[in-house]
């Protein structure tokens, strides 16, 4: 289980990165987007990319991961 969170951890590290290193512009886009939904839609997002990412993890688990 430790084996399987310090992968996703490394994972999402990778991915950040890799995001800040190669479009560091679209970042800031992104992030001045974000800055225009109310603190509710923000808080919506938020939610409903944990529950996506709880779904694509039970599957990777369902497929053996």
């Amino acid at each position: 289980m430790v084996e399987t969170a310090l992968l996703a951890l490394g994972l999402v590290l990778v991915l950040e990165g890799l995001v800040y290193a190669l479009a560091p512009s679209i970042v800031e886009e992104l992030l001045e987007m974000l800055r225009s939904f109310s603190e509710g839609q923000r808080r919506t997002m938020g939610l409903m990319a944990v529950a996506l990412g709880v779904l694509v993890v039970w599957i990777a688990k369902s497929l053996g991961a």
